[in-house]
């Protein structure tokens, strides 16, 4: 059985100075009466080398959270800042690694690291930026298939390519929106390992968005859920004062596992209850739509 740190040794955003910050985040889409609000006063502090998992419900708004934060779009209010500078749009002081793989067809698993490596480290000689990509793609176990191209690889393999690219980038921060989600049970269990042994060898601050909470628990040092929308918010920080590293095996017998995975899903389960309930008693006003007139002009009508 694992043992449990105690939470005031574990370190967390409030005992350091905010590396990643946002303030009174809001973010909507559509226009009128359509207009839709997804996320609403997101405050928000991550320290640096923290791991923070945010979990919520599908279509919740967390991938709208990480592409805010990766820059991919653009707050109707708040601000966010990397390290004391305003994010305002994409850049590569944030790597991330996308569900959908996001790979080049064309071009080799070196290939595809290759040309961020490229991308990004414009000063270095070829030999220099080639030595870099192959690092990485050997850091996740793909050294022996790296001239290989994305039809032949499966979706594992493919998803350790995403993430070779994003921290090939050596970013200020890994951004993971649900990159596991795709794939089988057993393919998940052994990135979710990899992961966090990546993790640990270079402490990089990561932000992981998933709707699995024993992932969560098992990769973070703290959980953050995020409401239901519309005008998502986020709830209160939930610390992981689990040992690492962290065997998914002996982790299911610890009870300090099981007391956080049932505060989290009981959480959720309370406040999806209360959206669904304020859902119920919102008044829909009906479209003022009138049927065109599709008789054609100038003819007689049928008697």
């Amino acid at each position: 059985m694992m043992s449990a740190r105690p939470i005031d040794d574990m370190p967390t955003a409030r005992a350091a100075k905010p590396f990643l910050e946002l303030r009174g985040i809001c973010k909507s889409f559509g226009e009128g009466p359509s207009r839709s609000e997804v996320l609403s006063d997101i405050d928000l502090s991550v320290a640096e080398g923290e791991f923070l998992a945010i979990v919520g419900f599908s279509g919740s708004g967390k991938s709208t959270l990480i592409n805010l934060i990766a820059g991919l779009e653009r707050p109707d209010a708040g601000t966010i800042e990397l390290d004391g500078k305003p994010i305002t749009g994409p850049g590569p002081d944030r790597g991330v690694v996308f569900q959908s793989y996001a790979l080049l067809p064309w071009l080799s698993v070196l290939g595809n690291v290759q040309l961020a490596v490229d991308a990004v480290f414009k000063d270095e000689s070829a030999e220099e930026r080639r030595i870099r990509a192959r690092r990485y793609v050997e850091m996740v176990g793909l050294g022996a298939a790296h001239w290989k191209y994305p039809r032949e690889l499966s979706g594992g393999m493919r998803q350790r390519v995403s993430v070779a690219r994003g921290l090939a980038m050596d970013p200020k921060i890994l951004l993971l929106d649900e990159p596991l989600s795709a794939l089988d049970a057993l393919t998940r269990g052994t990135l979710q390992t990899e992961i966090e042994q990546i993790w640990a060898a270079d402490r990089k601050t990561v932000v992981l968005i998933t709707n699995d909470v024993d992932e969560a628990i098992l990769l973070a040092d703290r959980i953050v859920p995020l409401r239901p929308g519309p005008r998502a918010s986020l709830g209160p920080s939930f610390e992981v004062p689990l040992e690492r590293p962290r065997d998914r095996t002996a982790v299911n017998d610890d009870p300090h596992f099981k007391k956080i995975r049932n505060e989290i899903t009981h959480y959720l389960t309370a406040v999806m209850g209360e959206s669904a309930s304020a859902n119920s008693k919102r008044r829909f006003v009906k479209p003022d739509v009138k049927p065109r007139d599709l008789r054609l002009r100038g003819l007689p009508s049928a008697r």
